[in-house]
């Protein structure tokens, strides 16, 4: 059972526009039982963002940011992080071109291994987002995720485990949080459920906690046997009445009745 919880900021992105708008959606977050934070950028001046944050007793534990721009001024990108107050240096996935082939893959792992290396040494550690793409097929039996698994530094580097992403792809989530043990610091608690659409076509989508098909239980069973550190509630979209704070009341409320 977990101790606490935490928000991804995506999932809020439209009330964050502003200083006064960002302060009211935290507090918000926080009356809900959300205690942790994880960035999607910053609209505001990033040391405004991490004074509301810490004003609303919200802790962030780590970022998603444009991976290019960091990798081009490392100094930069970890001074943004000690305003922030996380050690977590992350990104949303890889670029098109990494998808593109698994010898873009291993490209992209190199040139992140260089930037992990450098801000591993001032106590940082670099966090990659899964998407759905990476449990595809890309050389042979050989996944994207394999070749990430494979070539990113266990050491410098974690994974930011996204269950819905996961499920999405095909792959096991179980299996992949326990595969990926001592290498997971963020896990994305998504769910997700089969709907049609206006065409009947059958298509998997976002939704509340304990309102879609994930097992719950046992995901969290695994992630505590690993050491996650941090359980982070993301949905990006379809909220309950287009409101993605009664979605995060619903997602709350579930996670407090039966995963904590």
């Amino acid at each position: 059972m977990i101790k606490t919880f935490g928000f991804q900021a995506y999932t809020i992105r439209d009330y964050m526009k502003d200083a006064e708008f960002t302060d009211l959606a935290f507090k918000k977050m926080k009356a809900l039982g959300y205690d942790e934070l994880q960035t999607a950028g910053c609209a505001i001046p990033v040391e405004e963002y991490a004074q509301i944050a810490k004003d609303n007793g919200i802790k962030i534990i780590g970022t998603h940011e444009n991976v290019e721009k960091m990798m081009e001024d490392p100094e930069a990108a970890m001074e943004f992080h000690r305003i922030l107050g996380t050690t977590n240096i992350g990104t949303g996935g890889m670029g098109k071109e990494a998808r593109e082939s698994a010898d873009g893959c291993r490209r992209f792992c190199e040139r992140v291994n260089k930037f992990a290396e450098i801000i591993h040494k001032e106590g940082f550690r670099f966090t990659y987002h899964n998407h759905h793409h990476e449990f595809g097929k890309i050389e042979g039996n050989t996944r994207l995720m394999d070749i990430l698994v494979a070539e990113l530094d266990p050491v410098t580097t974690s994974f930011c485990l996204d269950t819905c992403w996961v499920q999405c792809g095909g792959a096991d989530v179980r299996e992949w949080i326990e595969k990926l043990a001592g290498r997971i610091d963020i896990l994305h608690l998504k769910d997700a459920e089969w709907v049609k659409d206006n065409k009947d076509k059958d298509h998997l989508m976002y939704t509340s906690i304990g309102d879609g098909n994930l097992n719950w239980k046992g995901i969290i069973e695994s992630a505590e046997k690993i050491g996650v550190k941090h359980y982070i509630v993301e949905q990006d979209g379809r909220w309950e009445n287009n409101d993605p704070f009664k979605s995060a009341a619903r997602s709350a409320k579930y996670i407090k009745e039966n995963l904590m």
